[in-house]
């Protein structure tokens, strides 16, 4: 029997939650809406984390707020529209906590966007800076509010940002977009390194393709995903909530002396 022969299956299995490592915890995830956001804040949740669900809009945190609490009764969430893409949007959301006492030692950036798929010819200005203003930017701002209140409360924390396989490797048609998931990496090291001292954990995964909307343009091309599965050891993309249990165990105590480091959640396809 060939590799190409085996299949796996269709719907693959998530760990089970067998422990409450967050709790205590408060948990800030951008890009909470949906998708890998929302299934982080999930996983967050049900580990015992008051979790704050944050992205632009605030009807699509309300109706991922019911569904995070069908899942797990009781949970503590909380919903605080913010576009991470606005540095203003950011330190007026981290005033809004602090007028409230709330401090968040665990923070997930995952808002991303990704508004030009194509050639670099063709890339226009306006798409250059959106993305980076929302990738890049508002990953470093969003860092940067945590961990001065952080220091300032002498209090430890971790940061887990989402990168991506295309900040790891070429991206055709993803050009601008993998720019920014490459210098998140870069970012994700350096704060590691000076943020170590104040007992502050910086780390990042890189995905690979995740059934979500962003990945929208490559999951309608019956040609991409098929290159994309016969390069992937499992032969499939991924669902959001196979991302949450590397990010849960990054901001746990588990990885207390991991930092710096970038860990691909692509099914093997940086090993094909």
């Amino acid at each position: 029997m060939s590799p190409s022969d085996v299949r796996p299956p269709a719907e693959p299995k998530i760990a089970e939650r067998d422990a409450r490592r967050m709790e205590g915890r408060t948990a800030l995830v951008t890009g909470a809406s949906r998708g890998i956001g929302e299934a982080i804040a999930d996983r967050l949740a049900a580990e015992g984390a008051t979790v704050i669900l944050c992205s632009r809009k605030e009807p699509g945190l309300v109706e991922a707020r019911q569904r995070i609490l069908a899942r797990n009764p009781g949970a503590d969430l909380r919903v605080e529209p913010c576009h991470v893409g606005h540095a203003h949007d950011i330190v007026a959301l981290f005033e809004r906590l602090d007028a409230q006492g709330i401090v968040v030692d665990a923070l997930v950036n995952n808002a991303g966007t990704n508004p030009y798929f194509g050639p670099m010819m063709g890339a226009e200005a306006a798409a250059w800076d959106k993305t980076f203003d929302v990738n890049l930017r508002g990953p470093f701002e969003m860092s940067r509010q945590v961990a001065r209140r952080l220091i300032d409360a002498d209090r430890p924390g971790a940061i887990v940002n989402v990168s991506s396989i295309f900040g790891l490797r070429a991206a055709p048609l993803q050009g601008i977009y993998g720019m920014t998931k490459a210098a998140l990496i870069s970012l994700t090291r350096t704060l590691a390194m000076e943020w170590g001292g104040a007992g502050i954990r910086v780390n990042a995964i890189a995905p690979g393709l995740v059934e979500t909307r962003l990945s929208s343009a490559l999951l309608a091309s019956d040609e991409i995903v098929a290159r994309y599965n016969e390069r992937t050891a499992l032969g499939r993309p991924a669902v959001p909530a196979e991302m949450a249990g590397m990010v849960l165990t990054l901001l746990s105590d588990a990885a207390s002396y991991t930092t710096g480091q970038v860990i691909a959640l692509d099914g093997g396809w940086l090993i094909g």
